[in-house]
């Protein structure tokens, strides 16, 4: 089949590299326009922050790699991977599926591939070859979440350490965490907390305002740094990521809060290195502290069942990958019945034309279509007659056999050699 895909992604270009190849939504139409106009037939685009790919039907991959070439006055072919054929239809499978994130499984990439399609059924880039591929990458994706375990756990620190969460307070509606810092780190963990039904979120930040404005995005509320210890008793789930280069926590706070909890168990997620909270904490009754290394090892298992379940993904992955192609085979067979019907509707409407002129001048019309049904049934037979013939003389049995399957013909006699 002419199907290409030329990309760059995590795995050959650096992201000073990939920042070059990112195209935003707004330009994709423009860019997939002037792909057609080079010569390929159909095309998507697909870019994120990991990845920027093209996939197109084309007879060859000269405007692909063209446009790569002179993406933003920038050489990036040495980044380049290109992918044919089938190895093109893989390849989008196992990216749709998350088998080629940075993050093994990560979901969010099936929405991208989802976004650019739809990008590319507006611009009117997405033809009958794309429109068939992309829905069974989707398909091959969706049976993946299904049949396997690729996304059931979790493999960065800031959602492992939530999942930890949840194992140990079921019921999150009914609990409040307290966040410490105001980074990436607690953001992300403040995001997971949310999407799975915290009741409660407090922010402790040295800058009060950013802490405010972070817990706002959640429907929480933020403080100084300087309360942290009058709030410490409130948390069920306290989470710590500062630079600060000295524990934030004290072992002693905790000990008093514990007791106004009425030693309720808290969860203690420390994320920052150096530590947050006293090692000190660990030692006391009622408390489940996690630090860093503690949650790597939680990931490092994790990863072994995700390489476990990618390898039954990709088995899957194969399966949808024979699918398309027996699909686009029965296209191809197709291809040779729609050329049959052109060439009878051509001569049909060379031999009509040709009758309505012997009409117009007044012949007789039962001559005029005594000729056309005779001269009709001799052109459409011309071509397989004289097939046939040199089948007979060349003793070409299936050839003979085909044609009477095909016709539909009652046969009298067999082979000589039969």
């Amino acid at each position: 089949m002419p199907l290409f895909s030329i990309g760059l992604s995590h795995e050959t270009a650096p992201l000073a590299v990939r920042e070059r190849a990112a195209v935003a939504d707004a330009d994709v139409p423009a860019i997939l326009q002037g792909l057609r106009s080079a010569g390929a037939t159909e095309a998507v685009l697909v870019s994120t922050c990991n990845r920027t790919e093209l996939y197109a039907r084309a007879l060859e991959p000269g405007p692909l790699l063209a446009w790569f070439a002179g993406r933003r006055e920038y050489d990036l072919t040495r980044y380049l991977y290109r992918h044919q054929d089938d190895g093109a239809a893989r390849h989008l499978f196992r990216v749709a599926a998350g088998l080629d994130s940075l993050v093994l499984g990560e979901p969010q990439i099936l929405g991208q591939i989802k976004s650019a399609y739809r990008l590319a059924g507006t611009a009117g880039t997405a033809g009958p070859l794309l429109r068939r591929l992309f829905p069974h990458a989707f398909a091959a994706a969706k049976r993946i979440r299904t049949e396997t375990q690729i996304g059931m756990h979790p493999v960065s620190v800031a959602s492992t350490a939530i999942a930890v969460a949840r194992r140990i307070f079921a019921d999150f509606p009914r609990h409040t965490a307290l966040l410490v810092g105001a980074g990436q780190m607690i953001e992300l963990s403040a995001r997971h907390l949310h999407e799975h039904g915290l009741g409660r979120m407090i922010v402790a930040n040295r800058d009060a305002d950013r802490a405010r404005r972070l817990a706002a995005r959640y429907d929480g509320f933020g403080i100084e740094l300087a309360q942290l210890e009058t709030h410490l008793h409130e948390a069920d789930i306290l989470v710590c990521c500062t630079a600060s280069p000295v524990p934030l926590v004290r072992a002693e706070a905790v000990r008093r809060a514990l007791r106004q909890r009425r030693h309720r168990p808290m969860l203690i997620l420390d994320l920052a290195v150096p530590r947050d909270v006293e090692p000190a904490t660990a030692e006391l009754a009622d408390t489940y502290v996690y630090t860093v290394d503690d949650l790597q090892q939680v990931i490092a298992g994790h990863l072994d069942e995700r390489q476990q379940a990618a390898r039954r993904a990709d088995l899957i992955v194969d399966e949808e990958l024979r699918s398309f192609r027996d699909w686009w085979q029965a296209q191809d067979r197709l291809r040779v019945l729609g050329e049959l019907h052109r060439q009878a509707d051509d001569a049909t409407e060379a031999l009509l034309a040709r009758a309505h002129r012997r009409l117009a001048r007044g012949e007789d019309p039962a001559q005029v279509l005594a000729h056309f049904g005779r001269t009709l049934s001799h052109r459409l037979l011309h071509q397989p007659s004289l097939a046939l013939r040199q089948a007979a003389l060349e003793r070409d049995a299936d050839l003979l056999r085909a044609a009477q399957r095909l016709y539909r013909l009652d046969s009298t006699h067999e082979d000589d050699d039969e």
